[in-house]
């Protein structure tokens, strides 16, 4: 394969599920445990007799010398949108992630994305959940790069709760500060420093459209991102900026395992038309056209790679 990430990839999408169903995978949220590892630069694709594949992810320069700040971007669909951003041109970025247990997997997506693009990463650990700590976010992003043209809300936390009753007032705070009020401070802030032709994507989710059972206050907290995207596009129009968001369906990240079941994490994404979860590189690319001038004439609108479900809101 291409230097990089996913050195060690099954032949294709279809052989990866297979070997993720039959795995252990341990409760700890840390990238580098999955084995094989979230797929972060290629694509799934067929050769020209059909066969499935996977093909490397090549930029075209859609996002030349741009500057981007992406929360949440150590591992998972974060981590995969830094990736083709560097690839698609970007000068900077700026990876935030939450604290020190994820060191490791933010130092090794910095150095990973510097040995194969001219892009520069600047690394921080905070909790998007409060203003002040947003604060710090963009001043290190600014005294690192002086400018910012993307901002990518993608921050995310899930808890599993069975029952509604057994929801406790912490763990909706928790959901909500991260999920909900970390994009709210983040684009607050950010908004002082965008100019025409900026570009804000949140990240919300097919369970803002569809719901999950287990996931009542995470499936609230991703609706409210979509009202946000709407509401905050038609406010920012007059300037000139951009704001839509993305609604990924099950896609293989270390928050899975770290939240469901080894049954459950067997049968994720196993609905039909697929019957299988995305790899987050199916879902970055997603991110690339919405912070491209690709689409220049959509704001307020979220894309959807979900897998086939349709979504009629």
């Amino acid at each position: 394969m291409t230097a990089g990430f996913d050195e060690d990839l099954p032949s294709d999408v279809y052989e990866f599920n297979e070997i993720r169903k039959n795995m252990d995978w341990e409760k700890s949220g840390i990238a580098s445990l999955l084995k094989p590892a979230p797929v972060s630069q290629h694509l799934p694709g067929f050769d020209h007799k059909g066969k499935p594949c996977f093909k490397p992810y090549v930029g075209s320069g859609k996002l030349q010398d741009k500057y981007a700040l992406i929360t949440g971007a150590d591992s998972g669909i974060g981590r995969s949108i830094a990736t083709l951003y560097a690839l698609e041109g970007v000068a900077g970025i700026t990876i935030v992630y939450r604290d020190e247990r994820e060191d490791a997997d933010a130092m090794y997506t910095k150095k990973t994305i510097e040995a194969q693009s001219k892009c520069k990463i600047n690394l921080i650990a905070r909790d998007v959940g409060y203003e002040s700590t947003c604060q710090e976010i963009l001043d290190s992003h600014l005294n690192a790069f002086g400018r910012l043209d993307i901002l990518v809300n993608n921050a995310a936390e899930q808890h599993k709760v069975i029952k509604v009753e057994d929801l406790d007032c912490d763990t909706v705070e928790r959901t909500f500060r991260t999920n909900v009020f970390g994009p709210i401070f983040m684009t607050k802030l950010a908004c002082k420093h965008l100019v025409a032709g900026g570009v804000i994507i949140n990240t919300a989710s097919i369970a803002a459209y569809r719901g999950m059972d287990v996931l009542v206050d995470y499936s609230a907290s991703k609706g409210a991102i979509v009202s946000f995207t709407r509401a905050l596009s038609q406010q920012l129009a007059p300037r000139r900026i951009r704001v839509n968001a993305v609604a990924p369906g099950p896609v293989w990240t270390p928050l899975i395992p770290n939240t469901f079941t080894r049954e459950e994490i067997q049968n994720f994404g196993s609905f039909p038309p697929f019957k299988r979860p995305a790899q987050p590189c199916e879902i970055a690319a997603s991110f690339v056209f919405l912070a491209s001038d690709d689409s220049s004439f959509i704001t307020g609108q979220t894309i959807h790679p979900n897998g086939g479900t349709v979504i009629n809101a």
